[in-house]
């Protein structure tokens, strides 16, 4: 693990957008990351005039400027997804790499757009639950030969599809199900692959669930919560003879033990290769594994997408490709209203 000061190989960036979210996630992660702030942008000058004070860097309110000011290899856009295509679209046009916020449209075909002008630059979505720690570890087991054999997955997460989906759709809206919609997605896209359709079932209040049909043969059962925080989001992956579950940050791998109905006497069998396994974060320890930053996945995603610049390394995480499989899984759902939607 190396800070920002310490790397000797650094990738010149812009960011564009420095409001709440971006000042609270993605500028701090940047003290992790192998990376030279040349500039920030934003349309409210004054906010960008005192973020570039506080990183000593320039600061412009038009984006096309500081790419023509700037020496930059590379530019991260975190504003709204309605603004995404636009902006992305420009900076690869400028001939850039980008990194750029969830979600990253607000529906599939300006995906498609972005990826026509994309040519050889690197273009990394940030889909935070895909990288995060505990998603790689679901990965890790899915293809694992020792496991594997995934056949459902679960995910329940404070979420709601709006009843007007048509209407969101050729709105262009952007509804909390595609705002954060893309959280429970990530992961579970992620974990199990390429969907092949879906069917939405909710109830007057949005709330229901969002059955998913992947081309592996698994099925995934996103539901749809009601209730408060902070019991807001948790995951079970299941295989044959194995499950695993994701409660916040804690992660268990169940394993299972010898067992024989009328003759297993205990609960606790020899050796250490069955029961379950489980890894947490630690509340008391102020280290980089237990920051948000990182049990989040904001570390790993940023990291990802410089390595890959600097190594001239084509993504295959993160990647448009798999934001727009999400997309279309996003329409779909709106769509249903309890109707299976097959995915092209």
């Amino acid at each position: 693990m190396s800070y920002q000061r310490e790397f000797e190989k650094r990738v010149n960036v812009g960011i564009i957008g420095v409001g709440s979210h971006c000042y609270r996630n993605i500028l701090p992660v940047m003290n992790f990351l192998p990376v030279r702030i040349k500039a920030v942008c934003d349309i409210n000058e004054d906010l960008a005039k005192l973020t570039a004070l506080q990183y000593g860097c320039s600061y412009y309110r038009n984006s096309k400027d500081m790419y023509e000011k700037e020496d930059i290899q590379a530019v991260f856009i975190c504003v709204g997804p309605q603004f995404h295509p636009k902006l992305v679209i420009e900076a690869l046009d400028a001939g850039l790499h980008v990194w750029v916020e969830k979600p990253i449209a607000t529906r599939a075909y300006e995906v498609e757009e972005m990826l026509s002008h994309r040519r050889d630059r690197i273009v990394v979505v940030g889909l935070k639950k895909s990288f995060m720690p505990a998603t790689q570890k679901a990965i890790e087991v899915v293809n694992s030969p020792k496991y594997g054999n995934l056949r459902s997955i679960l995910g329940v997460y404070h979420m709601t599809i709006p009843e007007n989906g048509q209407q969101e759709l050729d709105n262009k809206g952007t509804p909390n199900w595609l705002r954060n919609g893309v959280h429970p997605l990530a992961f579970l896209m992620a974990v199990g692959g390429r969907v092949s359709s879906v069917t939405a079932h909710t109830n007057s209040f949005g709330n229901g669930a969002f059955i998913m049909q992947f081309a592996n043969g698994a099925i995934g059962n996103l539901h749809m919560s009601s209730g408060p925080q902070p019991n807001m989001e948790n995951y079970g992956v299941y295989g044959d003879k194995w499950q695993m579950e994701i409660n916040d940050t804690k992660v268990t791998l169940h394993r299972g033990i010898p067992f024989n109905y009328s003759k297993t006497t205990s609960y606790i069998p020899e050796g250490d290769d069955s029961g379950a396994v489980v890894w947490n974060t630690s509340n008391c320890l102020a280290t980089l594994e237990n920051k948000a930053l990182f049990t989040q996945g904001f570390y790993n995603e940023t990291m990802y997408f410089c390595e890959c610049v600097l190594q001239g390394k084509k993504p295959d995480k993160g990647t448009l490709e798999f934001a727009l499989d999400m997309m279309k899984v996003y329409e779909a759902g709106l769509a249903s209203k309890g109707k299976t939607i097959y995915i092209d």
